[in-house]
């Protein structure tokens, strides 16, 4: 989940580039279907999205008995450290800040896995 359009087409070219099979949803709510009935490996979202943020979204997928052990890794271009640590106790198991590298991004998704 990103907001922006070429930031999602980043992020999903570095994690198809890393090996990863993604889906792409564009809508907060869409996401919340999507991981209930696809469950993911992991979900990587955005903080600022329209209709739900990024925290809000990971509450929701951690309070739901279907989603609750799918990891999430947050990626914002909010960078203080209370913004990550609010990340971290929603649920999310890694917090990326903007700008990150393929590395950065496949390093967080291979350890939010591990």
């Amino acid at each position: 989940m990103e907001d922006n359009a070429s930031q999602m087409d980043l992020i999903e070219n570095y994690l198809r580039e890393g090996g990863h099979t993604v889906i792409r949803v564009s809508k907060p709510k869409e996401a919340v279907t999507h991981a209930t009935n696809k469950k993911p490996d992991v979900i990587i979202t955005d903080v600022v999205m329209p209709g739900m943020s990024g925290f809000e979204l990971c509450r929701k997928l951690k309070g739901h008995p279907a989603t609750a052990n799918i990891p999430i890794i947050i990626c914002s271009s909010k960078n203080q450290e209370i913004d990550r640590l609010w990340g971290m106790k929603q649920g999310a198991k890694a917090y990326l800040t903007k700008p990150f590298s393929q590395e950065q991004l496949n390093r967080a998704v291979k350890l939010a896995m591990a």
